[in-house]
C-alpha cells in the first residue's frame, strides 16, 4: 500500500525532482498547497541548513501526523567564510530576489581571484516518521563563483556557479544535465540508500 508524504513546500521543481526518487518506494508525494497549507509561512530560525530542515520538517509534521521531507539549501563561498550560506535566498535583503543576491555576491567577491572564489552548493534533506524517526541526507556541489553572470537557465545563484569539470555556469546546464550532478540531486541519492536500508530494517523488526 502506498504511503503519502508531505512535502515542507509548495515548490513544483523541488516535488518534480523528489517525487522521482520517492516512487522506488511506493510515496506519494504531495506539496503544501495541495493539502491545503499553501498559505503556511515557517519561520526559519536555524543556524544551519540541518536546524532549518528539521524545522520546516517538524512543523509540518505536527499539522499533519503525517510523513513529512523537507528540503534546505544554499551556497556557502570560502572567501566569504561560508555566506551567504543559511542566508542564500535573502542575501541581498527581503523581498528575496535572485539578481540583487548576485549582485551583492559580485561586489562582496570584487578584487578576488578566481583561484580563491571556491564555493559550494548545500542540500539538506531531513524526513521524518510518526514513529519519531528521522533520516537525513546531505548533499554538495564544488564550484567556483564567477566574475559575472552568464547563462539562461535554472534560478539562484546558478548564472554565477561554475562547475569546473564542464566549464560552464549551471545556468548554461540543460534541466536534466543540472538534475544529473546537483546538490539536491546527490542528497536525492545518498536519501534513496537511506531510504532503503530503513525499509529492509523495518522489515525484520
Amino acid at each position: 500500500m502506498r504511503k503519502r508524504v508531505v512535502l515542507a513546500s509548495s515548490n513544483k521543481h523541488k516535488l518534480k525532482e523528489i517525487k522521482a526518487i520517492l516512487d522506488d518506494f511506493e510515496f506519494d508525494l504531495v506539496a503544501l498547497d495541495e493539502i491545503n497549507l499553501g498559505h503556511l509561512e515557517i519561520e526559519e530560525t536555524g543556524t544551519t541548513f540541518e536546524e532549518n530542515a528539521y524545522i520546516k520538517a517538524k512543523t509540518v509534521a505536527d499539522l499533519t501526523g503525517e510523513i513529512t521531507l523537507a528540503d534546505d539549501s544554499g551556497l556557502e563561498v570560502d572567501a566569504l567564510d561560508g555566506a551567504p550560506g543559511v542566508y542564500s535566498a535573502r542575501y541581498a535583503g527581503e523581498p528575496s530576489n535572485d539578481i540583487k543576491n548576485n549582485k551583492r555576491l559580485i561586489g562582496a567577491l570584487e578584487g578576488i581571484p578566481t583561484s580563491e572564489r571556491t564555493a559550494r552548493f548545500v542540500s539538506m534533506i531531513v524526513m521524518l516518521f510518526p514513529n519519531g524517526d528521522k533520516l537525513e541526507a546531505k548533499g554538495t556541489l564544488e564550484g567556483v563563483i564567477g566574475h559575472s553572470p552568464a547563462g539562461h537557465n535554472g534560478f539562484g545563484y546558478d548564472p554565477l556557479f561554475i562547475v569546473p569539470e564542464l566549464n560552464r555556469c549551471l545556468a548554461e546546464l540543460s534541466t536534466d544535465e543540472k538534475n544529473e550532478i546537483s546538490h539536491r540531486a546527490n542528497a536525492l541519492k545518498q536519501l534513496k540508500t537511506l531510504l532503503r536500508n530503513y525499509h529492509e530494517s523495518s522489515s525484520h523488526q
